[in-house]
């Protein structure tokens, strides 16, 4: 009998390497080398054939480019990031924290999605879990269960086997990482085994039109668990954020080989599952407070949808020798940054100071249109001076304490007069050719220290 050959796989980013070692060469983390046992080439081609069909050159010139027709779930916001709905044959990875909502969004689709026969697999969960899942979401009377498979199984062969049988036109797999392949010697959510699943799903999805949906559990760096290759293998990967005790929770669509990928959704995480948010900026500003300093409001960008949040800043004398800087939902290092541009080119002197910046409602923005209002809302605390509550800060911020233009000013200028705000701050260079009807004064600076004193009078 010959002997078995291993390797040794790092569990978080697929590096291969033949001996053990301690710290990983590709993505520097510490114990993720696990041993895995080398299948015969011989044997991974013959399992290969069993689900390949024999390949077929195709004229490209009899290749039909009718669009098909997406597959609507009923839910908007969903159907907006995928770029207009479920694509047939398309394979999408659903990705984010645990007990952030990604199996909850999968059952609340299943209803909206008539005529199709739906299998959902389960790893993770119990049928009878599932059933009170569904009993918690009210599915609507009229839903035709008959339509609604539910399988508990993680051998992916006997999977296969059963999407022959009952040929459905949708599967959900939640969640990838449980999936394994008994021909594999690695347990399941290794490297080995979710690039093997993924493949064979994916070659089936291709194979038969089928559209596959993958639920994906990320690291706690955010990534998704297992190795990158499963990014580019997918044609869709959304990332679903928030965080746990926040009620609002963002679809964000990270790759789409059918659509954009500058489109996002908005749900609130209620009792009776997600709900989608329609007017978000309505929600982020309904519990600002007025008359407070150290608070300010930005018109941001978040795919093609304008949206305004609050931006708060706490400024203290600091109680060591080092100062905090800590910021939740905006980048650390520009802050950084921007705390320097304050004290050199504007005059405003934080040495001495802990500085902490949260954006309201758990999002998450890095676009550099609002670090004006970052700034405006640091010098707001500092001074003790609230910010004009009637106005919106649009700007970013350059090294010299410029203000820059930003992309899409007209979309930020109808939100902010659509909410009722009388004003808004944007770059100069915004305002050439600007042509806009809207019921708003429109301030256009060139430094920081004039939206200082255009907002704060100081």
């Amino acid at each position: 009998m010959a002997k078995q050959k291993t390797q040794f796989v790092c569990q978080n980013c697929g590096y291969i390497s033949l001996k053990w070692m301690g710290r990983c060469p590709e993505c520097n983390e510490w114990n993720t080398m696990v041993e895995e046992i080398i299948m015969p080439e011989d044997k991974i081609q013959e399992q290969i054939s069993l689900l390949k069909p024999p390949a077929i050159a195709v004229d490209l010139e009899k290749v039909d480019l009718k669009e098909e027709e997406r597959i609507k779930t009923g839910i908007n916001e969903f159907d907006r990031v995928l770029g207009g709905g479920i694509v047939p044959g398309s394979v999408v990875l659903i990705a984010g924290d645990p007990g952030v909502g990604k199996s909850t969004l999968m059952t609340q689709i299943v209803p909206g999605l008539k005529g199709k026969k739906v299998l959902y697999v389960t790893g993770e969960e119990s049928v009878k879990q599932l059933k009170l899942r569904t009993e918690r979401l009210n599915f609507p009377k009229s839903f035709q269960s008959k339509n609604f498979l539910v399988l508990a199984e993680t051998n992916l062969n006997l999977v296969i086997n059963v999407i022959e049988e009952v040929n459905p036109d949708i599967i959900i797999i939640d969640s990838i990482q449980t999936m394994y392949r008994p021909e594999l010697e690695s347990a399941p959510g290794s490297v080995s085994q979710v690039r093997e699943c993924a493949s064979v799903l994916m070659q089936l999805a291709k194979n038969t039109g089928k559209s596959i949906l993958l639920v994906g559990h990320v690291t706690k760096d955010g990534l998704i668990a297992g190795p990158k290759v499963l990014e580019h293998m997918v044609d869709t990967v959304l990332q679903f954020e928030g965080e746990r005790h926040q009620a609002y929770r963002i679809l964000r669509a990270v790759k789409n080989r059918f659509g954009s990928t500058n489109e996002i959704g908005i749900f609130e995480m209620t009792t009776e599952g997600l709900k989608e948010v329609k007017n978000p900026s309505e929600i982020f500003l309904s519990e600002r407070t007025f008359g407070v300093s150290g608070s300010s409001v930005v018109a941001c960008i978040e795919g093609t949808r304008p949206l305004l949040v609050e931006v708060q800043a706490l400024v203290t004398p600091a109680s060591y020798g080092t100062p905090q800087r800590t910021s939740i939902g905006f980048d650390y290092h520009r802050l950084s940054v921007l705390l320097a541009v304050l004290e050199k080119k504007v005059g405003v002197r934080l040495s001495g100071n802990d500085v902490f910046i949260k954006i309201v409602g758990g999002l998450r923005i890095d676009e550099p249109a609002i670090d004006l209002g970052v700034v405006t809302a640091i010098v707001s605390s500092l001074k003790d001076i609230p910010v004009d509550s009637q106005s919106v800060v649009v700007g970013e911020v350059g090294l010299a304490g410029e203000v820059r233009s930003v992309t899409q000013i007209e979309k930020r200028i109808q939100e902010s007069a659509k909410l009722g705000f009388k004003k808004i701050i944007i770059p100069k260079n915004n305002t050439r050719g600007l042509k806009i009807d809207a019921e708003i004064e429109i301030v256009g600076v060139r430094k920081v220290n004039q939206a200082l004193e255009e907002l704060l009078n100081i």
